[in-house]
This record gives C-alpha cells, structure tokens and sequence, in this order.
C-alpha cells in the first residue's frame, strides 16, 4: 500500500487551533483565579486569528483537494462554513462572558469545552468520509453535553443536560448503524467513493443502502432538530444556562448543513428519489408543528426553541429544490447562516438582561421594555422582524430566496404551504414586539431602568445592526453562498 503525504497547509486552521486549545488549557491550570479572564481574551483571539487563516484560503484553491488518506477536503464550501462557524463562535462566547461570570461558572472549562466544540465543527466541515464525519460529530455532541450541564446548582441544567445526552447517544447510535450499512453495501466510507458505487450499483446494493439511508438521515435529524426528532429541543433550550442555549442554537446548525450536504448531495446523489420526499414530510411537519407549538408558550427560550424547529424546515426546502434549482442549496446556507445570525442574538438579548442571577425568559418579563431600554427594546424588534421575515431585515430575503428556488424547482405548492406557515408564525413574534412597545412594565418593574454593561451593547448593537443592513444590502452574503456550490 503506497503512502502519501498529506497536504497539512490545507489543515493549518484546525491545527492551530488544536495547538491553542492545549495552550489554553496549561495557561488556565497555572493561572490565579483573579486572572482567569485571561482565558477568555485568548480564546478570543485564536478565533480571530483562526478566521483570519481561513479567510486567507478562500479562493486560493480553484479546485477541491482531498487529502489525508481521502478523510479531509479543502473547497469553497468546506472554507466559507468554517469562517461563518468562527465568527458566530466568536460573538457566542462574547455575550456568554458577562453571563457566566454573573452565575460563578467556572471559566476556563466553559470556553475550552466551547472551543474544543468549534474544533469538532471545523472537522466536520472538511470532512470528506463517514469516519471523519462521526470523529468531528461525536467531538462537537460531547462537549454539548458537558457545556449543558455546568451549573451544576441549577436542577433544570442537569436535567436537560442528561436528556440531551441519552438522547444524543440515541442518535449517534443510529448514525453510526447507517454508516455502517453504506459500508457493508458499498466497502467504502469515502463519499466520491460511495457515490460512485452507487452510480452502477445493483438492486439489493441499492436495497441495503436505502436501509442506512434513513439510520442516516433519523440521526443528521436529531442533530438538526427536526421533527420527528425535535422532542430534546425545547427541554434542552430552556433547561439549559441562556449562555449555553445561544451557543447550541447557532454555529452546531451550520456545521450540521455542511454534513448534509457531504451525505446527501454529494456521497448519495443516486438516492434523491429515496431522501426528497422524506424530506419534504420532514420540512411540513417541522414549519407546521414548530409554529404552532411556539404559539402556546410562556417562555421565551422555549419558544424560540420551537421557532428553530420551524425555520429547519425552512432550511430543508433548499435541499429539496437543490437538485432542481440552480439556487436551491446557495438558498438553503444562506437560510441557515442568517438564521444563526438572528437566533444568537435573540438569546443574547435574554443572557443581557438575566442579571443578578434572575433569568429574564418569561414573555412576561419583556412588558414595557422599550420604557426601560429602548436601545435594547429596538435590537430585540429587528431580531423578532428577522424570524418573522418582514422586510427590511435579512430574515425576508432568506425566505425569499427558499421560495424562489422552490418555485424554479416546480414545487410551487410547496411553496405556497412555506409562505402559510410562515404568517402563522409571524404572529408570536411579534407579539413579543406587542408586549415591549404597547403593554406597560409589571408591577415590580415599574420605574426601573436597565442598564447593559458597554461591550455587551456594542456586541448586541453589531448583531442587531448587521441584521438591518444585510437586509438592506444582501448581495455579498448571497455571493458567497453561491460560490460554495458553484
């Protein structure tokens, strides 16, 4: 068997970070506990500079380059959803600091817990086998799972922390066995591979593989948080710290998209008639009970637990018009990148205003909150605007976009049920922008102020400010995600 070099200046990204988190890790240990801030400023920076390091590459490689042994692919799509992971990794941990710092959590394990998360996402985004799949997948769940349960004083934490975890080993499990099933049938794990085996595979090949197919497919679900297997989210969302929620609720969607599409688009190809309608069921069944379970809730994390439910069916209808559209993919990570955009922020808003240990989720709380922070009152409006996909904000173009691909696609009534759910939905957002611009404060809130430390405002201000203006001026977002799937 002749051995070749692996080309590591592709990998430099997930390298460096590799060697910063061991870094960190010995830095942390020896540190005082008065100077375990500092931890999170390096953090910080190997994210910054991590970006910088992928920012370098895009557009340096014209052609795809496979290389450690098959496991590892370096293109256009592998590089803009590692950059989208880091920065939104980046504005996670920023809104987490002020929050986790309130509660006494502990520092250093948060942010290197984090941090070895966002290096499981960035090996899953190159990935280009099911092994290297699973390793970045198993990776990124397992310290999920810690990350949930580290307020160890709060009982809604370990709970959620254990649901997420049976559950998660659930589906891991299930992935693991369609894997497994595609090998038997195939003898490769490798997706050029697979995919052509089974572009002249015979009938009982194909028989066996539809079989790990839908293993396959309940597992990249659970991961997502579809129905039927969106029963871990709400509890997970809301029983979790906030700093924790906003950090599940963004970069891991992303990452999730990138394994779809190595899976679906391009190692199982051949299997379209197989994996589209089970999709779209999936997606109708994802928008209609994600909505309508949203209107019920008291709580906001809860609710925004069922809205993502809502929009990864939203997502889904660009894999489903991909193969159909030349924009249904592009449309389906522009999707996903705009959503985490929104979701983080929205989460941040409740990680801000949860001070002094009082977690500010009711739908209660948000009463009157344009008289106590108007600044604040108005991000959480182009948040909750964003969701709901009116215009001006980024959040309308995204639903446009999946529309049109669907559309072009010749699944315009599938079209028209994503705009139906889409109105339904629009009602509990904005009665949150109801209840903080046209309901008074309660009672024990009535005449107090909120005040935001400075960074915090300024991150805040960032997000809310980039949802308005990518809005208003999409196209180079749009660009981008054409160039991963040109």
């Amino acid at each position: 068997m002749n051995f070749t070099m692996p080309v590591f200046s592709v990998a430099v990204p997930e390298i460096f970070m590799l060697c910063m988190i061991a870094m960190i890790l010995l830095v942390d240990v020896w540190l005082p506990a008065k100077h375990r801030m500092v931890t999170y400023f390096l953090v910080q920076a190997t994210l910054v500079i991590t970006t910088c390091l992928l920012f370098s590459q895009f557009r340096n490689y014209p052609s795809p380059i496979i290389t450690f042994s098959g496991n590892y692919v370096i293109d256009d799509l592998a590089i803009i959803l590692k950059m989208f992971i880091c920065v939104v990794s980046l504005f996670a941990f920023a809104y987490s600091r002020d929050y986790i710092n309130d509660r006494k959590m502990t520092i250093g394990e948060y942010y290197l817990l984090g941090m070895f998360a966002v290096l499981g996402m960035l090996i899953m985004a190159s990935a280009y086998t099911f092994l290297t799949i699973y390793l970045g997948l198993e990776l990124l769940s397992l310290s999920l799972y810690a990350m949930v349960a580290m307020q160890k004083d709060s009982a809604d934490a370990t709970e959620a922390a254990m649901k997420y975890f049976v559950m998660g080993a659930l589906a891991s499990g299930l992935l693991l066995y369609g894997i497994s099933m595609v090998y038997g049938a195939t003898g490769s794990i490798q997706v050029l591979q697979i995919a052509s085996v089974l572009a002249n595979a015979s009938a009982n090949q194909h028989v066996v593989v539809v079989l790990g197919l839908g293993f396959i497919l309940a597992g990249l679900l659970f991961k997502f948080g579809a129905v039927p297997f969106h029963m871990w989210v709400p509890d997970v969302y809301q029983g979790a710290p906030t700093s924790m929620t906003l950090f599940i609720a963004s970069a891991p969607k992303i990452a999730a998209l990138g394994v779809t599409m190595r899976i679906l688009v391009e190692a199982l190809p051949s299997l379209q008639v197989q994996w589209e309608p089970i999709l779209i069921v999936v997606a109708l069944l994802s928008m209609f009970f994600g909505n309508l379970l949203a209107i019920a809730q008291t709580n906001i994390k809860r609710m925004l637990a069922y809205s993502s439910i809502a929009h990864i069916g939203y997502m889904l209808l660009g894999i489903i018009a991909g193969p159909n559209s030349a924009e249904g993919y592009s449309a389906a990570l522009f999707y996903i990148v705009t959503y985490v955009i929104v979701a983080a922020g929205g989460f941040a808003v409740v990680a801000i205003l949860s001070q002094d240990g009082v977690e500010f989720d009711r739908l209660d709380d948000y009463r009157g909150l344009n008289a106590r922070n108007p600044w604040i009152a108005f991000m959480m409006l182009l948040l909750m605007f964003s969701m709901a996909g009116i215009p001006p904000t980024v959040g309308f173009f995204a639903k446009l976009g999946l529309l049109e691909a669907l559309v072009e696609a010749h699944l315009v009534w599938l079209a028209a049920l994503a705009l139906l759910f889409a109105i339904v939905g629009a009602y509990y957002y904005l009665r949150i922008v109801m209840l903080m611009y046209f309901e008074e404060p309660a009672q024990q809130y009535q005449g107090s102020r909120i005040v935001v430390a400075p960074n915090m405002l300024v991150a805040i201000s960032i997000n809310g400010v980039a949802v308005l203006l990518l809005g208003l001026l999409p196209s180079t977002l749009i660009d981008m995600c054409r160039i991963s799937f040109a």
